[in-house]
């Protein structure tokens, strides 16, 4: 899991951070990462997800039994009279669950997402975008402040803001890997405003009008994360520059999309290690 923490856009757990704090991050890390490749199905070949889990070898490639079986080793993890969890990634959670108290909602809410996904390949709306970012992305921020006790409505909701605010700018760098998954999370009513249909995202090179919607969804993107901002000033020490990773991660990955031209297709944009450095100063002097 370690490995792919280092690729997303935002700081997971970053060294400056409490040992405890660290832990109980990765352990929500390493849930969340394996979710999504459930969901996704990225599973390591062999099946040996599927036994740890309870199932067959050869049922490794159902992604519905898959979740439904990881469903029901979470509920171990909040049941002291049931066994232990199978799987080691949820053991490894029970600790961090007891300790902050975390309830079982946010991760719930994570492999209901994953299960839309495998039913839902198109949206209609932003907001029904909006709807799935709150299973799939908003559950992570609200994770994030209850492992460090510092969770109040108006933080939550700033929080949510950044969280969906990354999502859709990851659904902006993977236009293309997530059309290999049969997935367009571009809202089908902006695809029409701007004259974009499927055919032309499956071209080699973004055309203008799919630059100008990329570009569009971006500012969504970008609103969202001014709007969650002051969640940084409003805390202290290193959670604060924690949180400033996480915004200004997403505005360095913004920046990336941009310089590209919002042309996503040809690789996903990536910010490099200076950009966001330079984005995360910015966030915690108040700019941006």
């Amino acid at each position: 899991m370690l490995d792919k923490a280092a690729h997303e856009n935002f700081p997971v757990a970053p060294f400056f951070l409490p040992r405890a704090w660290r832990d109980d991050l990765m352990a929500v890390y390493g849930y969340a990462r394996l979710v999504d490749d459930i969901g996704d199905g990225d599973l390591a070949p062999g099946g040996g997800d599927a036994v740890l889990l309870g199932l067959d070898r050869s049922q490794a490639d159902d992604t519905t039994a898959l979740l439904d079986a990881f469903e029901a080793d979470l509920r171990r993890v909040f049941d002291d009279r049931a066994e232990p969890p199978r799987h080691p990634l949820l053991r490894a959670l029970r600790p961090t669950v007891r300790r902050c108290g975390l309830g079982p909602g946010p991760f719930l809410g994570l492999i209901e997402a994953n299960r839309q996904d495998q039913r839902v390949r198109r949206y209609a709306s932003y907001q029904e975008l909006l709807d799935y970012c709150e299973l799939s992305a908003n559950p992570v921020g609200r994770l994030v402040l209850a492992i460090t006790g510092t969770a109040t409505p108006e933080r939550v909701r700033r929080s949510d803001a950044i969280c969906t605010a990354l999502q859709i700018i990851e659904h902006l760098q993977d236009v293309v890997e997530d059309l290999g998954r049969d997935r367009i999370y571009l809202p089908a009513d902006d695809m029409r405003r701007f004259g974009v249909t499927e055919a032309d995202l499956r071209a080699r090179t973004a055309s203008a009008p799919v630059r100008a919607l990329i570009a569009f969804e971006a500012r969504r993107a970008h609103d969202l994360l001014s709007e969650g901002s002051p969640l940084v000033s409003s805390v202290h020490g290193r959670l604060r520059l924690l949180l400033a990773g996480f915004v200004g991660g997403g505005r360095a990955a913004l920046k990336a999309v941009a310089r590209a031209d919002h042309d996503v297709f040809p690789a996903p944009p990536k910010p490099t290690k200076l950009s966001q450095l330079r984005e995360v100063a910015a966030t915690l002097r108040g700019e941006g």
